[in-house]
């Protein structure tokens, strides 16, 4: 399809000012995530060239407590109905807690609500409406590109500042773009690397703690040139290795977020232009076999939990090549 620019998304009358509602169809559920259609899948393909499979998912444990201080750490529970078999469940399974993918049910934009103005009694449990299994159900799988900024900046003498939950602008993905000699198209899938997740695992426990009541992580600049960069690039999701894809504490910025959330774009890239957004991914691997191999694209399949009405879910995510 031919997307408008962004900036003329900031001019629509027929919806909501910067919000994509209704370019999919009045009902769609789905966003940004049919911009990764039969085409984009068959172009994809081509990525897969040498046989490697690459796994972007930490494990369950890994961010254990986890980040976000309002979320619990999982009990395992292992049965059996005889000493010959095992069934196990989990307690307190919290579905975002680790890597994991955004659904469209994750934020409302404070003045418009849900994506494609869907009413909010509309979004409860039970109901269908905008949950994760809609990326289940008709998978989202298409072109991964690796943006590895880690990599550009720690190779320009100016590595990124964790300690101070550095704020990323939208240039230096152009950057790191040019330096990699890579390119991105319309329905890919942004795979962006800054270090984060492996910077802080490799925490001390006392650090850690401080890391998670600071809330100051490492991530994109919540502005307008950052929400126009993705949706001129047409990018189908946008994945990171942050906490919270966006850098936080929040900008503060008046014009996002809302009372609730001042500053945060959250709201814009789920509310308004039904972008997913992935968090908290495992790209070290595929960022060393970019650099041994050259190639920073792959065919990237992401199969989110089939959870009718799920808010987020793990990302299951699998780059080939």
């Amino acid at each position: 399809m031919s997307s408008p620019t962004y900036d003329e998304l900031g001019k629509r009358t027929d919806a909501p000012a910067w919000s994509s509602w209704g370019l999919f169809g009045e009902s769609d559920e789905r966003g940004t995530a049919n911009l990764a259609g039969p085409a984009e899948l068959l172009a994809a393909a081509r990525a897969v060239r040498r046989g490697v499979a690459i796994n972007l998912d930490y494990p369950l444990d890994a961010f254990s407590p986890p980040i976000a201080a309002h979320r619990e750490t999982y009990e395992h529970h292992l049965t059996g109905t005889h000493a010959d078999q095992r069934d196990d469940y989990l307690d307190r399974f919290w579905l975002q807690a680790g890597s994991q993918i955004d659904g469209l049910r994750h934020r409302r934009h404070f003045r418009h609500g849900f994506y494609n103005g869907f009413p909010d009694e509309a979004v409860e449990v039970g109901s269908p409406t905008l949950g994760v299994q809609r990326w289940a159900e008709q998978p989202l799988a298409g072109r991964g590109v690796l943006v590895d900024v880690e990599r550009y900046r720690t190779a320009q003498g100016q590595p990124i500042d964790h300690a101070s939950g550095e704020r990323l602008h939208a240039g230096v993905l152009d950057e790191t773009l040019e330096w990699q000699d890579a390119q991105t198209r319309p329905g890919d899938i942004l795979l962006l690397r800054t270090g984060w997740t492996a910077w802080y695992l490799a925490l001390d426990e006392e650090r850690k703690a401080e890391v998670r009541r600071s809330r100051c992580w490492t991530g994109m600049e919540a502005d307008r040139e950052t929400l126009g960069w993705l949706w001129d690039h047409g990018f189908a999701l946008a994945a990171s290795d942050t906490m919270a894809f966006e850098a936080l504490p929040a900008s503060g910025n008046a014009e996002f977020g809302g009372p609730n959330e001042p500053g945060m774009i959250h709201q814009d890239l789920l509310g308004l232009l039904g972008l997913p957004i992935g968090e908290l991914w495992d790209l070290d691997e595929l960022s060393r076999d970019s650099e041994e191999s050259g190639q920073f694209d792959c065919l990237l399949v992401v199969s989110p939990l089939n959870l009718t009405g799920g808010v987020g879910s793990p990302a299951n995510a699998v780059a080939l090549r």
